[in-house]
């Protein structure tokens, strides 16, 4: 759950108060509290994206075909 990728999410939904902290609309508690709430969020949404899109680029390839070794000195 604490991944780089999910901390920036996190921080990313919860911006809007980090920015209201900034012109003292909100207490840092506040803030920290929007925080821990949306880092459980942002892991949740990232792993249905990850559910959803990893199926993507795989295709289905032909099995390779045994070759069997041979000396260079032949």
């Amino acid at each position: 759950m604490i991944r780089p990728s999910v901390l920036v999410f996190a921080l990313l939904i919860s911006l809007p108060a980090w920015y209201r902290l900034l012109f003292d609309q909100l207490a840092l508690t506040q803030v920290l509290i929007r925080f821990l709430i949306a880092v459980p969020i942002a892991a949740v949404l990232l792993t249905a994206f990850r559910f959803v899109t990893s199926g993507y680029g795989v295709t289905e390839e032909t099995p390779a075909t045994p070759v069997d070794p041979k000396p260079l000195n032949e």
